[in-house]
């Protein structure tokens, strides 16, 4: 009896073991009132509306499941990419990382986005343990390994403090140098994401002071803008449009905003929302062809009443927006986003070649 008791209980730990590796419960049906079917169908769906969410669907591409990952050097296929454990980005997401577009088998930016790495991996003191050329000749060496020679590549370069001896935030507890992890995707905006326009809903969710968790570090910390984008998902939005702690316009959840108002491009002063490089870009782009541009404080009534709309970020460059919070602000793409676009694709050319 007993021993049939024991039978029972292992086999029964084997199933929820086998499920817990699954993500499952073993045995545990849908939240009363939803069906798996349905609740499938609701996320399914606003997946597919939202333009946004397609443009960063790389498991589209076929191409991807057979990339080959660097992992602190080694390039092992996807399937058997992995970190530890005690990994300080899984633990507790200490890290810094950047996200990197390929061009004619060039990577565009590069400098920049080095320099806003290491600043931040010196701001958190974790050591990256490679120099500049080091990183800069593995990122090449990954490409090359892909065969990624031309255009439709996007780089995730992650970096955290290494492995713990124990899940703890005290640093001292590292056992390992820095992990350092490439992957590169074959990914490429929706054809039509330069003139569809997003949608914009403005959240509740606010970006932070410097001193609570410094807006400018591009960490693994990701929440604060995790929680702006799911609830703008759960509006049926694209993107999340956040305001600062005095109720200005701050930012994107994962992208950088500008209006247009009478020919003069604004954005946000830019003291609660990372350094972006697209953005200093679009800046500086607007500055060298006489387009009056002000980085300042500006509310929902300023954005509300603009003429045209736009996102910025590596991965699709200018966007259009097409509303904010149900307001229509443009139809698609207005003449100086367009015009935006042409410069922003002649200076990445300048800059690969």
């Amino acid at each position: 009896m007993a021993a049939g008791i024991q039978s029972r209980t292992s086999k029964a730990r084997l199933r929820a073991a086998s499920a817990a590796r699954s993500n499952v419960a073993p045995s545990a049906g849908p939240p009363a009132g939803l069906s798996a079917k349905s609740g499938g169908q609701a996320c399914q769906a606003r997946r597919e509306s939202s333009p946004f969410a397609a443009m960063h669907d790389s498991a589209s591409d076929p191409r991807n499941a057979d990339i080959l990952i660097s992992v602190n050097g080694a390039l092992v296929p996807r399937a058997e990419a992995v970190v530890s454990v005690f990994d300080s980005g899984f633990v507790l997401g200490d890290g810094v990382w950047e996200g990197l577009r390929v061009h004619r088998g060039r990577i565009a930016f590069l400098e920049a986005h080095l320099d806003r790495l290491y600043e931040g991996a010196k701001a958190i003191a974790l050591d990256i343990g490679l120099t500049r050329d080091a990183l800069t000749a593995r990122l090449y060496e990954t490409l090359g390994a892909n065969g990624m020679d031309g255009d439709g590549a996007h780089i995730r370069l992650m970096v955290t403090r290494g492995i713990r001896s124990t899940p703890y935030q005290d640093p001292r507890v590292i056992v390992s140098g820095a992990t350092i992890v490439i992957v590169p995707e074959y990914k490429t905006p929706p054809p039509d994401s330069a003139t569809r326009g997003l949608t914009l809903f403005t959240v509740h969710v606010r970006r932070g002071f410097p001193d609570v968790q410094d807006p400018k570090l591009n960490s693994h910390s990701k929440l604060n803008c995790i929680t702006a984008c799911i609830q703008a998902i759960e509006a049926g939005a694209d993107e999340a449009l956040m305001l600062d702690p005095h109720g200005f316009v701050a930012t994107c959840n994962s992208t950088h905003f500008f209006i247009v108002r009478k020919g003069e491009v604004w954005t946000s002063t830019g003291d609660y929302c990372l350094g972006g490089i697209t953005r200093a870009n679009v800046i500086r782009l607007c500055s060298e062809n006489d387009i009056p541009v002000f980085e300042k404080n500006f509310s929902l009534t300023d954005v509300y009443g603009a003429e045209e709309a736009f996102t910025t970020g590596t991965f699709a460059g200018v966007v259009p927006v097409r509303t904010i919070d149900g307001r229509a602000i443009s139809r698609g793409r207005g003449p100086m986003v367009e015009r935006l676009q042409g410069l922003y694709r002649t200076l990445v050319e300048a800059d690969v070649a």
